[in-house]
């Protein structure tokens, strides 16, 4: 099953996914701005509906890159969470993570049900042949509000300010490396 929370926009995407595998589709939709917790509240609703034994995310959302829907959803839930998953093996309830950490892979094992957030290196995306995007098209999207789940998406939290990165200076060529250390010494102060 997929879901996507957000505006009518969304059925495009959730065809999408019912073109390359899903089941089914639900579109939780309103006009509202979804912060991760109202999202995660969301998901939770659904989760004590359908009953899975696997939940699996995005590493974080494109629209504000907060990373947190994932974890928020795992702690509503009172259940284990695999974060960021390159590579993901299923056996009985057992699920084991492996992810990528500053130091190299590390794989951690989940009892289930679980949370798992996805990194890109996943797996390769799958392309929707034409007939599964046909199909796709005829299959009905379960139209939902957060009303329906009883969720109050209201914000929670208000962006203040937003400023963009000072610019970089100029990088500057040197002749030897006597200049460069000279210059790391005196200018940059790294030295």
């Amino acid at each position: 099953m997929a879901v996507r929370c957000g505006g009518t926009t969304c059925q495009e995407t959730l065809r999408t996914a019912m073109a390359i595998g899903a089941d089914r589709a639900i579109l939780v939709e309103t006009t509202e701005e979804l912060q991760p917790l109202a999202v995660a509240k969301l998901l939770k609703a659904l989760v004590d509906r359908e009953k899975p034994d696997l939940v699996m995310l995005g590493k974080q959302a494109i629209d504000d890159d907060c990373n947190q829907t994932g974890q928020m959803l795992a702690a509503l839930l009172g259940w284990a969470q695999g974060t960021f998953a390159s590579k993901l093996t299923i056996e009985g309830s057992d699920i084991s993570v492996t992810r990528e950490v500053d130091g190299g892979l590390q794989t951690v094992k989940l009892k289930g049900p679980a949370i798992v957030t996805t990194d890109l290196r996943l797996n390769e995306p799958r392309y929707a042949s034409l007939p599964n995007i046909m199909k796709a098209k005829k299959k009905p999207i379960a139209d939902k509000t957060p009303g329906d789940y009883g969720v109050d998406v209201a914000p929670r939290l208000e962006v203040v300010k937003t400023t963009e990165p000072s610019g970089r200076k100029a990088g500057v060529k040197v002749k030897t490396v006597g200049e460069l250390i000279d210059k790391l010494k005196n200018e940059a102060g790294v030295l």
